[in-house]
């Protein structure tokens, strides 16, 4: 049976597939222990930002990751199923952002051993760590990916497959 990707873009001030992007943070969060915003900051942000979603499965049905990104190329949230990691869609999601964006930045929890692989493997680099930056007391590392022209349009060709 082969997997169908479906590519979905909702625009700043729309919720189209929010319900489904919380429950697939929810997920994440039941699992590792990250994404620990709550709902109402981050329904608001994911409205505020523009989203882009990859569904999968034999109808296209199932969020199988999503990235929210802010005007500036802020990315706001990344997440890709646990179930569906080590296929692409992270590099994918993090490539649309490469590809409308000049400058992509974000940040990461200093204990999220899995993003940070995942940003520094993609070419961001840390350029400063903030002590509580998260509500809960968490720290965090401020992330821009590295403007080397080839890695940027690598991420961007890896988008047009």
């Amino acid at each position: 049976m082969s997997v169908n990707i479906d590519r979905r873009t909702v625009p700043a001030g729309t919720d189209d597939y929010v319900a489904e992007a919380w429950e697939l943070k929810e997920t994440i969060h039941e699992r590792e222990g990250v994404l620990k915003q709550r709902r109402d900051f981050f329904t608001d942000a994911y409205r505020r930002s523009t989203v882009h979603c990859i569904f999968t499965d034999h109808e296209s049905t199932t969020l199988a990751g999503f990235v929210t990104v802010r005007r500036d190329g802020y990315i706001l949230f990344l997440a890709v199923d646990p179930d569906c990691r080590g296929e692409g869609i992270g590099k994918q999601l993090v490539g649309t952002v490469v590809s409308d964006h000049r400058s992509v930045t974000c940040h990461a929890r200093t204990t999220n051993e899995n993003a940070l692989q995942f940003y520094e493997h993609l070419g961001f680099e840390i350029t400063r760590r903030i002590d509580n930056y998260y509500e809960d007391g968490g720290d965090a590392y401020y992330l821009k990916l590295n403007t080397d022209v080839g890695l940027t349009d690598k991420l961007a060709d890896f988008v047009r497959r």
